[in-house]
Formats: C-alpha cells, structure tokens, sequence
C-alpha cells in the first residue's frame, strides 16, 4: 500500500471527527522535515492544520468569512518541539530533564526507561531500588532485575517506568491491541443538551468561548494553548501541593491565565462546580480517574453543565489492563516500539539495539493538537446536534495513529535546527518568566491570524475565576 498523502491523513481525521467535506487548508514543504523513520512531519502538518481548520470553521459558522489553514510542513514539526525553542532574556531556556531519567539496561539484558522528572518519581524510583540517586547507581541496582518486573514493580508502586519493547512485542501485548481498536480522536456523545449556538460573530474565531484546563506538562498544555491562539479564554488550573514542571510554562502556558485549586476540600470543589457551570469546555489531562475521584467525572460534569464538551488525554488509552496507569511520551515510546523500531532504522543489530528516541516529544504534541481539533469538533457538533460530549485521546493511540502513516528511508541525515537558525519563526515579548523569545504557531489564518494575547505567567497567578 502507498503511504497516505498528508491531505488524506487531514480528510480522514476530519471525517472521523463526524464533519463533513474536506478540509479546507493549504499546506506546503515536503518530508523529511526531521531526522526519523517515522513521518513526524506529515503528523505535525496534518494534526495542526486540522485544529487550525477547525477553528476557521467554527468563525464561518459564526458568520465570518471562509478561510483556509495554511501550514508549513517544517514549521510545524519544529512546532512538535517547542520546548526546545526557548530563550529567556539573553539565555537559552530549553525544558531540562532529571539527571537518572532515562535508559538502562537490566539484568536480563532488556533496555528500561524511567521518568523521574517529578520529585517524588524520582523518590519512589529510588526507594524501589534502594540505592543512591546517580546514574551509576541506579544502573548497578537494575542488573539485579528483569526488565519486564521491574516495569511491572514500578507501576505497582506509582511510579513511571517502561520497558523497551518491539512493535511486534506491543502488538501482542493486551493493552497494544486495545489500543490498535481505537480512532486516534474517539468524540462520543455522554450527556443530552439541545444545540448550543456558537457565539455571535466576534474578531477571533473562538472568542468567547470558555475553557478550562486541568493538564501539565506538554499534550494537555498544548491543547490549551492551541484553543487561546484562535482567542478562547483558557483559565488553567493546578494545586499548590501537586509537583509540576516548571520548565514547561513559559511555552505551553502562553495566551492563558492560571489559577491554582485544591480540590481535596469542600471549598476548592465548590469552586470548581462554580467554574464549570459557566465553561464550554474542560480539559484533563492527568491519570485517568484522578478528577474523576473528587466527583469531576465527565457524566457528573455534564449532569452539572449540560452541553459541556469534556476533553481528556491518557498515557495509554482508557481501555485495557493498563488504561489507568500512569506514562509519558517518553515512556509510551519505549514501552509500544518506537524506541526499538528507530534504533534498527538507523542501524542498529536487530537483535540487540539500544534505544533510539523520535527526535521530538512527537506523541505529546500531536496528541495536543488532536485534543484542540476534537475539541473544536466537539464544539461544531454540539451545535448542530446537541449533546453533552467527551473527546478521548491517549498517547499511545497517537503512536498506533503515527506508525500507520507509514516510514520513510534515508532521513536520519536531516539536521534539526537550533533556536538561532528560526529567523522569523521566533516572535519575543514579556512574560511572567521575563523576556521570552519562543517559536511562533505554525498554523495560519490569512483573515483571523493566530496569536496569544496573553503572555505566559507562574502557575497559581490568577484567581479562580473567569476574567
């Protein structure tokens, strides 16, 4: 079979999303756009023109002019690591990770990954191995495991680790063939509500239109950061006594405003029903179950709010024996095959590779422009059809999306560029963090350009409230 063109990747998500023709964008620049077997380029141009349509249509429906996402295919994947292409003041400002995180090999020879970029990862990893926290360490206490028991030890325990995997491995794995049934964006209709009208005709195509965002991190983030480009009021939300990711913030947190609330007290939920009711959309993104545990499930959100759209990203899907277990994008990586795949593509001995990762966090961004395009699919929907409605996208989903675009041969030679080769990419202004220089958005509206309107603050700046 012949690998999809990216404007049939594009029809197809369009389609599966409930929405009818074909996409109206115009996308330029050719793969490869980085260097890996996989089509990170095409999944970069695709995801983000299908968000960037979407909203489009929602201002058309607004009673604004037709209009078409224009995206470039090597904008977009440098989009896909954004995190990189940051600058504080005069210094380089790229998201940095732990100094044990990553991969080790045990001692049944099987490679495994662990994220410890959390401090009380990081604390639980060691506890489990009792040993120092420094690379030697941690490696010489892994020789006395096998890989597949520690990942499974690890789990238990709550913390994030994976063992390296084949396609083939993941395939034959439970939770790979839950997930291998499963669309990349899943919209289902959990709630009745009749048709909720789209906003009156405003400036910006999402103007108007209320969102709340539970995430950290990069998918959920990008999410949205994606719905504040196209003007919606983004609030996001985190809690004091949770650890995030500080590195992260001034990339995803721009265009939003953020408020911190504890939802482990009477008075924080209160808060939180009161936030709800006068939102369109509430997106999620940590481990599946954890909101829902304070009473935030998306029945008891639509019961609360009828016709809310209730967005939520997981590690590895919802569904299967691992549907609640936590993971990130590295993590997901390694654990379906990714990891494996590129280490053979590039060279590797077939029968004992070391791991190779994408050049990008490929499954978290695609993941957050996939939650943005099903939300705002969502949103097209409720007001056509009604409904109350949620929108499921995991990471592992978006690998099981990204494998089957196909391959490409001799791109490993494709250089990824640095913050100083970006040019007219870059756009810099003030920020919570200080002067920030960051990547522009890559996707383009010719009559309602994309932009974010607010600049990216310390979590917990904001009351709880909208503005």
């Amino acid at each position: 079979m012949t690998d999809p063109t990216v404007r049939a990747i594009l029809d197809e998500l369009w389609q599966g999303a409930g929405l009818a023709g074909e996409v109206p964008a115009r996308l330029t620049g050719a793969e490869p756009a980085l260097p890996s077997s996989f089509r990170i380029g095409a999944a970069a141009q695709a995801s983000i023109a299908t968000a960037t349509a979407a909203a489009a249509e929602i201002h058309r429906r607004r009673g604004g002019p037709a209009q078409q996402a224009e995206v470039g295919m090597r904008h977009a994947a440098l989009e896909f690591g954004s995190e990189r292409y940051l600058r504080l003041g005069d210094a380089a400002a790229p998201a940095r990770w732990d100094d044990i995180a990553g991969t080790y090999r045990c001692g049944d020879g099987r490679w495994v990954r662990l994220h410890t970029n959390f401090p009380h990862h990081r604390a639980g990893v060691l506890r489990l191995l009792g040993c120092a926290g420094n690379r030697a360490a941690v490696g010489q206490a892994l020789r006395d495991w096998e890989g597949f028991a520690f990942e499974q030890a690890a789990a238990e325990a709550g913390m994030c680790v994976a063992a390296m995997r084949s396609f083939a491995e993941w395939d034959a794995h439970p939770q790979g063939r839950a997930v291998a049934g499963l669309p990349p964006v899943r919209l289902e209709r959990i709630g009745e509500a009749p048709p909720t009208p789209l906003p009156p005709l405003a400036a910006r195509p999402l103007q108007g239109i209320r969102v709340l965002e539970a995430t950290r991190v990069i998918a959920g983030p990008v999410c949205g950061r994606t719905l504040a480009a196209h003007g919606a009021e983004v609030l996001h939300l985190s809690a004091a006594h949770l650890p995030s990711f500080d590195d992260l913030l001034p990339d995803t947190g721009r265009g939003k405003r953020s408020a911190t609330i504890d939802l482990r007290d009477a008075a924080g939920q209160a808060v939180l029903r009161g936030l709800v009711a006068g939102t369109d959309v509430f997106v999620q993104g940590y481990r599946p179950g954890a909101i829902a545990a304070h009473g935030f499930a998306p029945e008891a959100l639509a019961a609360l709010r009828p016709g809310i759209v209730c967005t939520s990203l997981s590690a590895y899907g919802e569904v299967g024996p691992w549907g609640g277990r936590r993971g990130f994008d590295s993590l997901v990586q390694t654990a379906s095959g990714f990891n494996h795949a590129e280490a053979i593509a590039a060279g590797a001995d077939p029968a004992d590779p070391d791991p190779k990762v994408l050049p990008a966090q490929a499954l978290d961004h695609a993941s957050g422009f996939l939650l943005a395009f099903g939300t705002l699919a969502a949103l097209l929907r409720r007001a056509a059809e009604g409904g109350s409605w949620r929108v499921s996208v995991s990471l592992a989903g978006t690998g099981h999306w990204l494998r089957g675009l196909g391959r490409l041969e001799g791109a490993f030679g494709v250089p990824v560029p640095g913050l100083d080769d970006l040019g007219d990419l870059l756009e810099t202004g003030p920020s919570g963090f200080g002067q920030l220089t960051a990547l522009r958005h890559s996707g383009r509206l010719a009559e309602t350009p994309p932009y974010w309107a607010l600049p990216p603050v310390p979590l917990g700046t904001h009351a709880a409230a909208w503005a």
